[in-house]
């Protein structure tokens, strides 16, 4: 077993079997399994989750979007966003 997201514990065995169930874009592994939503924000998992899922299509990685990044990029302390002063 392949973990492709630590933050959200998702396999490779997962994002294969998404795509076998009709998920074809990064976007909707997303919605389906929080790929990238985690505390790294999709890092470290956002490029092997495309190059599988340009593999399992049979496309170049070139071929697929990304999903767009949504604020906050960069990830924000909850302390900070509940008005904790240090």
């Amino acid at each position: 077993m392949i973990v492709i997201c630590r933050c959200e514990d998702v396999t490779e065995e997962d994002i294969i079997k998404e795509i076998k169930n009709g998920c074809t874009t990064l976007e909707e592994l997303k919605q389906r399994l929080r790929l990238g939503m985690g505390p790294c924000q999709g890092r470290t998992c956002m490029m092997l989750a495309l190059r599988i899922l340009a593999r399992e299509l049979e496309k170049k990685a070139g071929e697929i979007n990304l999903p767009k990044n949504r604020p906050p990029v960069n990830p924000v302390p909850l302390g900070l966003l509940a008005g904790e002063n240090d």
